[in-house]
């Protein structure tokens, strides 16, 4: 396992750590003393990870997980109440953090690696909007998911986004206007993670998953899942139409044909494409 360590803006206390085993890189949150919340720094370190993952033909799989009792606790919340002491009462620095935080999600949804994330432990507001936008999600039985912003009088609008492109609208509501934490189990019932797992079984599950990901056309896997959130935000005409495209681009490339050949060679498939 190659290891390394993104250290924040300012100060030498490393907020990730970049790991990686064959083709599946791992991203570790490893500011448990602050929850790992999303402060604008810790943001900031993930954004750059993500863009040096989507740069490297190597790494095929993106497994995200949090250091600690606490997943991903969302915004720091200190650093949003310091600055309603600015002159605008902070406008300024909100339209920048909540910019930043839909833009990394947004990095996620369109890198052409898929993400997974591993949660063991507990996962609120953006910290729930971040296992939202992964395109995978594992935790074990002792997690809990809460979209808990409305608890201090701030609507997770932002983390609704994701939440609600996962779960039932009347799941994610009562989430939304409760702010009540959700067990492992009910987050799988729902749709929010794939699944609850005993927590020694945990990390396993996600290597499975990953590796055998990572043993797809890593080509065919980004074609994939740009035609996955492109056909989504579509009519259901409009959806046919724009994969009937992708189907006869994916059958024109090179695995499409290696695979074929493979399957009906009984072999295992040479894939060309990053």
């Amino acid at each position: 396992m190659t290891r390394s360590s993104t250290e924040q803006i300012t100060g030498n206390t490393p907020l990730i750590n970049e790991a990686r085993v064959g083709p599946v890189a791992f991203i570790t949150l490893i500011n448990p003393a602050a929850r790992n919340a999303l402060s604008t720094t810790m943001m900031e370190a993930l954004s750059t990870a993500i863009s040096k993952i989507n740069d490297d033909p190597d790494i095929t799989v993106v497994v995200l997980r949090g250091e600690g009792p606490v997943f991903c606790a969302g915004h720091d919340l200190k650093e949003m109440l310091a600055h309603k002491e600015d002159a605008d009462g902070g406008r300024a620095f909100y339209d920048r953090l909540f910019s930043q935080c839909s833009d990394l999600m947004m990095s996620i949804v369109q890198s052409p690696k898929p993400f997974i994330a591993e949660i063991d432990g507990v996962a609120t507001a953006a910290g729930c909007q971040l296992v939202a936008t992964c395109d995978m999600a594992y935790a074990s039985e002792a997690s809990r998911f809460a979209t808990s912003g409305i608890n201090l009088g701030l609507f997770c609008s932002t983390p609704m986004v994701a939440l609600s492109r996962n779960v039932s609208r009347k799941n994610a509501m009562e989430m939304l206007l409760t702010g009540d934490m959700t067990s492992a189990e009910e987050a799988m019932r729902t749709g929010l993670i794939n699944r609850s797992l005993p927590k020694d079984a945990l990390t396993g599950e996600v290597m499975r998953v990953a590796t055998r990901i990572a043993s797809q056309s890593p080509a065919v896997v980004k074609l994939g899942k740009q035609a996955f959130y492109r056909q989504l935000e579509v009519g259901l005409t409009g959806a046919y139409a724009l994969t009937a495209e992708v189907m006869t681009e994916n059958m024109l490339m090179h695995d499409a044909g290696e695979g074929f050949t493979a399957f009906f060679g009984k072999r295992k498939p040479e894939w060309e494409g990053k």
